[in-house]
């Protein structure tokens, strides 16, 4: 995965002449000392690079025009220290099209009660100059984050932070290559979609590859590639006894460890990000490859089951954003109930596939049966989420647009679970079962979801509005009265908006 220190934000100060050459210089100075104390403060994930103070259209152009082109520049942060007249940033603005975040602060915390005179208030006209520049950004239709309070304040960096680590995971998402072993699970709707309005609108590129292509890299793998890969499993995992060396099962785990190397090398030579695989396309394969599938997605890899190509992409973003946080994530799926009144929860799990990046637990590697795929019996990971607080999101094809579904959860403990074989985690949809469930489903939301606990509500709403595409969520404060009106007005919008274009 790559590293946010690929990355820098530019910061960019809009003013003018029209205060004198003293006021341009006093400007420059203060966003100088700005941008070095948001780098030092420890808390931005991204680099902020300044770019100077803008006073014309023609600079505004130059920059805007050099932001867009240069690759490790991931979006640009506004600033008008004075008076900047909105005009100026019409053609600078139209010709960009990446993360725009307007930071509206000012250079001093408080106003110097004792001393303040006209020229202070020339000078320091934040509250005029990013009012001025709102409106045109507003005018023309562009999405962008407001960020409201003083440049020095804790809770205003962490807002900045959150918004490079979306601007650094939609970067990324604009090369990134999904790998299809196979189609889609056959007759399934909600994990298909439209792979070019994707493309355009997403920036991930959808392609299939038969199995046979990675049969072939698997033929290729060494004896000592695959004893140095059970050493490492030996090293981190607690080993079932039917798995340890001279175990019955052993040859399976030998057999995982084959296909790992393959998947891995697979992956890297055509340089993908994300992958899925399909229980109905294992030819050549001798059992459905789950353990290299959880080993690669707690590397940072997204990933889909039966050929979902839109969650294994939304995995491998929503981890992305949240590299270096507390809490993992993971791809899941809504298995069973367990209807308990007020504690009513559902399990979810799959057929082997959940990253161990979601547990504080040492994960036990196992063998055991599956029932589908007509394969051997396949190795995995098994192991229990850890409570806490997350999120479960999913973006769905509604013909007309893509829509983001979030649902706020809370993992919980689950009682022990002897017999079943593979990774799971229980959790509460807020505010509960019957509303998180019901508006989940009237939402038109799919059985798999990408799971985070490090990510919150601000990171997936900065995502939405700079992809453009609807946002959905379902949180504490959900009634089904207000979500269902929230349903019918997004349907007139959209309708409206597609007639109007």
């Amino acid at each position: 995965m790559n590293s946010f220190n690929d990355y820098e934000v530019w910061f960019v100060t809009g003013a003018q002449l029209l205060y004198g050459g003293d006021a341009v210089i006093a400007v420059d100075a203060h966003s100088n000392e700005m941008v070095n104390g948001l780098n030092d403060s420890g808390t931005l994930p991204v680099k902020v690079v300044y770019k100077g103070t803008v006073n014309s259209s023609a600079e505004i152009s130059k920059v805007f025009s050099e932001a867009q082109t240069t690759a490790s520049c991931i979006g640009v942060i506004t600033w008008m220290h004075t008076f900047s007249p909105a005009k100026m940033w019409i053609h600078g603005l139209q010709n960009y099209r990446k993360p725009l975040l307007h930071l509206h602060t000012q250079f001093n915390r408080e106003i110097p009660w004792e001393e303040i005179d006209m020229d202070f208030m020339n000078l320091n006209q934040s509250a005029h100059g990013d009012r001025e520049f709102g409106h045109i950004v507003s005018r023309m239709r562009r999405n962008r984050k407001v960020v409201v309070g003083h440049w020095k304040e804790k809770k205003v960096q962490e807002r900045i932070a959150v918004w490079m680590r979306v601007a650094a995971a939609w970067a990324d998402a604009q090369d990134m290559l999904v790998v299809r072993f196979g189609d889609n699970m056959n007759n399934v709707a909600v994990t298909d979609g439209d792979k070019v309005e994707a493309e355009m609108r997403l920036g991930y590129h959808v392609d299939y590859y038969p199995i046979g292509d990675l049969v072939a890299y698997q033929d290729r793998v060494t004896d000592a590639d695959i004893r140095r890969l059970v050493d490492e499993y030996e090293q981190t995992y607690e080993l079932a006894p039917n798995v340890k060396e001279g175990g019955k099962d052993r040859g399976q785990v030998i057999e995982a460890a084959r296909i790992e190397v393959a998947l891995r090398r697979f992956l890297k030579d055509k340089g993908a990000k994300a992958f899925t695989t399909n229980f109905d396309e294992l030819h050549g394969l001798n059992q459905l490859p789950g353990l290299a599938c959880q080993r690669l997605m707690a590397e940072g890899y997204g990933f889909g089951a039966e050929g979902d190509w839109k969650t294994a992409a939304l995995c491998r973003t929503m981890g992305f954003m949240g590299q270096g946080l507390e809490g993992g994530s993971s791809f899941l799926e809504d298995y069973t109930y367990h209807f308990d009144g007020e504690k009513s929860a559902i399990l979810q799990a799959h057929m082997l596939e959940v990253s161990p990046a979601i547990t504080r637990e040492k994960p036990r590697l196992e063998v055991h049966p599956l029932g589908i795929g007509g394969k051997a019996d396949p190795a995995r990971l098994v192991f229990t989420a850890h409570e806490g607080k997350g999120i479960a999101a999913t973006i769905v094809d509604m013909g007309n647009r893509f829509r983001m579904i979030v649902n706020h959860v809370e993992v919980i403990k689950p009682k022990k679970l002897p017999k079943l074989p593979v990774a799971c985690a229980l959790w509460i949809p807020q505010p509960n079962l019957e509303v998180g469930a019901a508006a989940w489903i009237l939402a038109g939301g799919t059985h798999h979801t990408s799971f985070s606990y490090a990510l919150t509500q601000e990171f997936m709403e900065d995502y939405a509005d700079i992809a453009g595409i609807e946002l959905l969520t379902i949180d504490e404060n959900t009634t089904m009265d207000d979500f269902k009106k929230e349903l019918r007005y997004n349907e007139v919008y959209y309708l409206l908006n597609k007639a109007l274009m």
